[in-house]
């Protein structure tokens, strides 16, 4: 017998070590626990749309800075010289340097306060808080449809590949982005509104004869329902018909290649597969299918927001609609530096907030952009 087993058979009962290794066992077996869920992944978006927002103050104020020409003088039509010119400058804060310019607007930003507009002499927030809201909701009744419309066709062409009909709308699909707003805007109003007059006038949101009711949300068709104005809610309702129909036909396609992809890769999965061997019902495995296709179209559906926000310029020119694409043309043509860069940078805050709620919908879809979730 060796050295190593005298000492084996003589080492003495120790009951305090067996009690460890037994707790040592009984960790060891025992299933491990999962940690509080770490928010990193949610700091991470949270601080780069900070960030891009910070960023997009010094950007948007270099870039009006970079308009040619007098703005004052733009204003006024050149009826102020000499002195009553420098006065005026030095009302609206323009006789500084650019230094002294970006201090006061830094300083005007922490006190939200966006300046008055040079052109109508009113507080630049007044003429937001009256615009934004009519834009707004003409963006999501276009996002709200085509999201709607994005689904169906999606799914038809998925479900029967085969089809005549998913032959044609997979080519409407790939057409993603060949057909421009405006193209659609002017083609629909000559058709719908020259032609057949199916369409109201494109001359505003109300019909002229009709009285538009209290500002109580800035929604105009929601202030029409509060105040129980049915002729008024019709009349918004349909002027914004023909401008809806519009923004879904042009952006449908982006989002319907997106999901349309995203749907088949999710088919083709092997998870997919092992579901259905599995006997899984036809709803579980639809709503798999539909949960793993879905980060991929709702990050391009935070990148529409951007388009319908571009395209609102546009549209809202084209139809007489007034919102805040109208506003900022009319900054651009009186040279309203104010409006201008008020504009920019509202239009910035709300794309990025849009995109921070995808990146936060996105990472609740898909547990793998969550780290740190399990130890």
């Amino acid at each position: 017998m060796s050295t190593t087993d005298h000492v084996v058979e003589a080492a003495p009962a120790d009951p305090d070590a067996g009690a460890t290794d037994a707790g040592t066992d009984a960790e060891s077996t025992a299933p491990r626990r999962r940690s509080a869920p770490s928010l990193r992944w949610l700091v991470r978006p949270v601080a780069t749309a900070v960030g891009n927002m910070l960023a997009f103050v010094v950007i948007s104020f270099l870039l009006v800075q970079l308009i040619p020409g007098d703005p004052v003088v733009t204003a006024t039509g050149g009826r102020l010289q000499g002195d009553a010119l420098e006065a005026a400058r030095a009302s609206y804060g323009l006789d500084g340097s650019v230094w002294d310019q970006f201090l006061t607007y830094l300083g005007q930003l922490a006190h939200l306060d966006l300046g008055e507009s040079i052109a109508s002499g009113r507080p630049v927030i007044e003429d937001f808080a009256t615009r934004i809201p009519a834009t707004l909701e003409l963006i999501t009744t276009g996002l709200f449809f085509a999201c709607i419309v994005t689904v169906l066709l999606s799914h038809f062409v998925v479900t029967h590949p085969s089809n005549p009909v998913s032959r044609v709308l997979s080519a409407y699909a790939r057409s993603a982005g060949a057909l421009p707003e405006y193209v659609l805007g002017i083609a629909f109003l000559f058709v719908f509104y020259a032609v057949l007059g199916w369409a109201p006038a494109p001359s505003g949101r109300l019909d002229p004869l009709l009285i538009a009711p209290d500002d109580v949300t800035g929604f105009p068709v929601l202030d029409a329902l509060i105040a129980g104005d049915t002729a008024a809610a019709s009349s918004y309702v349909s002027h914004l018909v023909l401008p809806v129909i519009v923004m879904v036909v042009a952006h449908t396609p982006i989002l319907m290649k997106s999901l349309v992809l995203g749907l088949q890769g999710a088919i083709d999965d092997p998870s997919t597969r092992f579901r259905i061997a599995a006997g899984a019902p036809r709803r579980v495995v639809l709503l798999s299918i539909y949960r793993r296709a879905l980060p991929q179209a709702v990050a391009m559906l935070g990148m529409m927001f951007g388009l319908f926000l571009g395209g609102a310029v546009v549209l809202e020119a084209l139809f007489g609609l007034g919102g805040l694409g109208q506003y900022a043309v009319d900054a651009v043509n009186n040279s309203d530096i104010f409006a201008l860069r008020s504009f920019l940078l509202v239009a910035a805050a709300l794309c990025l907030a849009i995109y921070l709620v995808v990146e936060i919908v996105i990472a609740l879809l898909d547990p793998r952009r969550r780290t740190g979730k399990a130890a």
